[in-house]
């Protein structure tokens, strides 16, 4: 969401039009052509053209896993339960040297 959608979302907002509405006209470019009053109008005679809109935000992209994350996952499965009880708790500053033990194996320079 831009500057401009962000306002038009703003001024829809305060005209008492509810969320979901607001956020689907602000989002529509033939509503921000013709104003908060107009678009308010032109989605009610057309409400699935706006929603569709709505719906085309692309999702987000998903982080990319590191070798070295990979790495380390590895090592630290390998590593923990060395650093349990029978119960699965951890032992008293076990989670800590797991942690420590883990990343010098999968190779990290740790502080």
């Amino acid at each position: 969401m831009n500057a401009e959608q962000s306002k038009r979302l703003g001024q829809l907002l305060a005209m008492g039009i509810p969320l979901p509405i607001a956020y689907a006209i602000a989002l529509d470019p033939e509503a921000a052509k013709a104003g908060p009053v107009a678009g308010v109008q032109s989605f009610v005679a057309n409400p699935d053209a706006a929603i569709a809109q709505f719906n085309a935000v692309a999702p987000p992209k998903k982080r990319r896993v590191s070798s070295y994350n990979r790495k380390y996952k590895a090592a630290f499965k390998k590593v923990a339960p060395r650093y349990k009880l029978k119960s699965g708790k951890w032992k008293a500053g076990g989670f800590r040297r797991a942690v420590k033990e883990a990343h010098r194996i999968a190779g990290g320079k740790r502080k």
